[in-house]
């Protein structure tokens, strides 16, 4: 077993496929499959299921995956300790739902980072998805939002994942419309203010549920709904259209013209927080991520408990 073997078989988890790994890697599909499968050969272990579309973890792989993590963590560390002026590469890798305060606290990070070299990924995808991000070793971190109703669920499905959740902040439930909307000079509104307008929310694929929605009360019925799958969307279908979509109340720094955002007056409260394999330890750009979390978070006037360390 070797460290290359290793840094393969992370790439090829994280990129979802041979091909794109070798080509982010600047290597060989061939050379990256013949070590996957002479590290398969020398573990007595299957760690890829292949398909059309690509390559899956399989449960031994997973277990595999976050061995390696650590080793090569902890190599990275040792180069980087005692090599002779030579550049820092760094890696950060975050899993969040479609908030614009997740964005804005990566992007503080990587301006802050002073490596010369880096490569950070951020995926905005469905709340499934996050916690198998997190599960699989793909992300280091998942950025999400519990509430009363699908608080349990949640955390059942975190235990199941081997994944431990930390909260940030609670927030009111806010109704966000375009400026132009009937309901936008309203200082508060109800639930049933919202029956006559088409409702936004973010599609979740295959773990469609009620349970996993990114927008609190989504178990109620409604009779127009419009489902979409990345924040520009949204932003076009609030600045243009008369729908509307619930969330924290944090608008983003696109949202700021054209969009705003009233309280809803009901009892929820969202719960924002991240999650992290319970086998991880943070690394140190992770914790530079939540710590602008927080700082982004801190002093919101939509915010109205602010969970700091």
């Amino acid at each position: 077993m070797t460290l290359q073997q290793l840094r393969y078989l992370i790439a090829i988890a994280e990129y979802g496929s041979i091909n794109a790994a070798a080509h982010n890697l600047y290597a060989s599909q061939s050379n990256l499959s013949t070590a996957i499968k002479e590290l398969e050969s020398e573990l007595g272990i299957t760690i890829f299921t292949r398909s059309n579309r690509g390559v899956t973890l399989t449960n031994d792989g997973t277990e595999l995956l976050g061995y390696a993590r650590q080793v090569i963590e902890q190599a990275d560390m040792l180069e980087e300790r005692y090599a002779a002026g030579g550049p820092n590469h760094a890696r950060l890798a975050i899993s969040s739902q479609h908030y614009y305060f997740s964005v804005q606290a990566f992007m503080n990070t990587a301006d802050q980072f002073d490596g010369e070299e880096y490569d950070f990924i951020l995926r905005e995808c469905a709340t499934g998805e996050i916690i198998d991000d997190v599960r699989t070793f793909r992300s280091e971190a998942g950025i999400l939002y519990t509430d009363e109703f699908n608080r349990r669920v949640l955390e059942k499905a975190f235990s199941d994942a081997g994944v431990t959740y930390c909260p940030l902040f609670n927030a009111h439930v806010h109704v966000f419309v375009g400026e132009n909307h009937p309901l936008a000079k309203h200082e508060l509104l109800r639930l049933e203010d919202l029956e006559p307008y088409p409702r936004y929310a973010f599609e979740q694929g295959t773990t469609n549920s009620f349970y996993y929605a990114e927008e609190p009360f989504s178990y109620l019925p409604h009779k127009k709904n419009i489902r979409i799958s990345d924040r520009g969307t949204l932003t076009n279908l609030l600045t243009h259209y008369s729908g509307y979509t619930l969330s924290t109340g944090v608008l983003s720094e696109e949202m700021l013209s054209g969009i705003v955002s009233i309280p809803l007056d009901a009892p929820a409260r969202m719960q924002v927080g991240y999650i992290m394999h319970s086998k991880r330890r943070p690394s140190a750009l992770l914790e530079s991520y939540i710590a602008n979390l927080r700082e982004v978070i801190k002093g919101n006037p939509t915010v109205d408990a602010y969970l700091g360390d």
